[in-house]
């Protein structure tokens, strides 16, 4: 990569060499890495921060009960239905500048919405937030994949990288109690102008520029197929927040996004030049390593958001408290990524590693549903959330690190794009079923008990339970897919296609 923007490629005085000669890539690319976790680290937490001030802007904008899931809802629809077309872009344009464009487009919404006089506005805001992480998100990713080259520091890169795309949840959480606590909600907002703006400078200052050279077509027909499927998917799942499993709003639109995907993997076979090429899916470990992140993405929301609750409302920690609660959680995640990347997989392979992680994920979830009213942090929250640490550091850092490994270099923003989109998709779909039968379980609880503030109590106890038995069995299931779908032995380098490696 260049010190300049204008140069078209790195001087061969600034890209380390390895023992045996080989480019390492840029020599700055570990501050490349800090610009693109840092931007990563933005857009994750994104989904998060502004759950905890949604009560604040609520009292402040005036708006119903009703109409609050969509703070949440337009972000999501946004970005993760568009997050396949932001991953070609890059590839059409140039990686380093729809990076920057991302980062620019993220802040202008972020100021639009702390500002925001009205409902209507903030809603606007959010959805323009998730477009532009859209493109933000998948371009990252993609630069992370073309900047480490060299396995073993591949390896070291991508465990940071998934430590911090998994924790980012957590992060939000954290940062938005502080925020909201001790500034004001608009402040979840207005903290992304400090993140974008670093970010923004680094990558100017750190990014080649330039076009691809082998640029690919833009697939119109596909991109409008899988976009409208996507938000028709996501779109539905979230109705079923508020709407009866039976209602045309729910499972009218699951089964229009179901029919446009469907066509959609249809047309991907006969197009001359498909959004999402075939051979970038149809390889056994990049399969597994997509299900893998669409599966716990499902889960994850088990802990976050329930867990959140338990906290809050039963144990009545501050929004600060709750976040600080999790910090032990990342803390283990970024330790077991780095460990897991770097140490276990090279010498084990994948197949041992993912399946174990989903396993611990999963015995962590259990652990969970024996937490009652008289639950200390100490003796009963710590330990399940350690064991889930250990799980997930396992689960992210090896399936994005193997979901992107060996794409060539033309295909790295659509591969990265699917990664992203299998955890946004995944976050979605898992976030609607648990509410639902959260709130299923509670209600059954109630019926023919007193509506006393203990069997109210109780009846959330059950809602939480329920909420984990069902996010360890999404674990389950995923331990189940990646034994069967990951090949056994270590993975065999499959270096990033290097006509021009460092060329962003």
């Amino acid at each position: 990569m260049a010190r300049h923007a204008r140069e078209p490629r790195e001087p061969a005085e600034n890209v380390e060499k390895g023992r045996n000669g080989e480019g390492r890539g840029p020599s700055h690319r570990w501050w490349v890495l800090g610009v693109i976790g840092l931007a990563q680290l933005m857009v994750v937490l994104d989904a998060t921060i502004v759950n905890i001030a949604l009560p604040s802007a609520q009292q402040d904008l005036d708006f119903s009960d009703g109409n609050r899931q969509w703070i949440v809802t337009a972000y999501a629809l946004a970005f993760g239905s568009l997050l396949l077309l932001g991953g070609r872009i890059a590839d059409l344009v140039g990686r380093r500048v729809v990076f920057l464009i991302g980062l620019v487009g993220f802040a202008v919404a972020s100021a639009i919405g702390g500002a925001a006089p009205s409902f209507e506005i903030l809603v606007l805001a959010r959805a323009l937030q998730g477009m532009f992480g859209a493109l933000l998100a998948p371009a990252a990713l993609s630069l992370l994949t073309t900047t480490f080259t060299v396995p073993k520091e591949r390896a070291k890169a991508f465990g940071i990288y998934g430590a911090i795309a998994g924790a980012g949840g957590a992060v939000g959480l954290l940062l938005g109690g502080v925020l909201t606590e001790y500034l004001d909600w608009r402040w979840c907002l207005y903290v992304n102008l400090l993140f974008a703006a670093v970010a923004f400078l680094g990558g100017w200052r750190l990014l080649t520029a330039g076009a691809p050279v082998d640029r690919p077509k833009l697939d119109i027909p596909g991109t409008v197929l899988v976009s409208a499927g996507l938000f028709c998917i996501v779109f539905g799942f979230s109705r079923a927040e508020t709407h009866a499993w039976s209602s045309p709003d729910v499972w009218g639109f699951l089964v229009a996004g179901a029919v446009l995907v469907a066509a959609f993997a249809w047309w991907q076979t006969r197009a001359a030049h498909p959004l999402l090429p075939m051979r970038v899916v149809l390889d056994r470990d990049r399969a597994a390593s997509f299900l893998a992140m669409f599966i716990s993405g499902g889960g994850l929301f088990g802990v976050f958001l329930f867990l959140t609750y338990f906290l809050q409302k039963s144990l009545f920690y501050s929004p600060v408290s709750t976040g600080l609660a999790f910090l032990p959680m990342i803390a283990v995640m970024i330790v077991t990524s780095v460990t897991t990347t770097n140490v276990l997989v090279p010498r084990l392979g994948a197949k041992p590693i993912v399946p174990l992680g989903m396993g611990l994920a999963a015995a962590g979830m259990v652990w969970l549903t024996a937490l009652d009213l008289n639950s200390t942090y100490a003796a009963h929250v710590l330990p399940p959330l350690i064991c889930l640490g250990l799980g997930l550091g396992m689960v992210f850092a090896t399936a994005m690190n193997l979901a992107t490994a060996g794409v060539s270099a033309r295909d790295a923003g659509v591969a990265s794009a699917m990664v992203n989109t299998s955890q946004q998709v995944g976050g979605s779909i898992g976030t609607a079923l648990l509410n639902t039968l959260a709130t299923s379980a509670a209600t059954s609880y109630l019926v023919g008990r007193r509506p006393t503030s203990a069997a109210i109590a109780q009846s959330q106890l059950e809602s939480y339970s329920t909420a984990y038995w069902w996010s360890a069995g999404f674990f389950a299931v995923g331990l189940l897919v990646t034994v069967i779908l990951y090949r056994r032995g270590v993975p065999q380098p499959h270096p990033v296609e290097e006509s021009d490696p460092v060329r962003a």
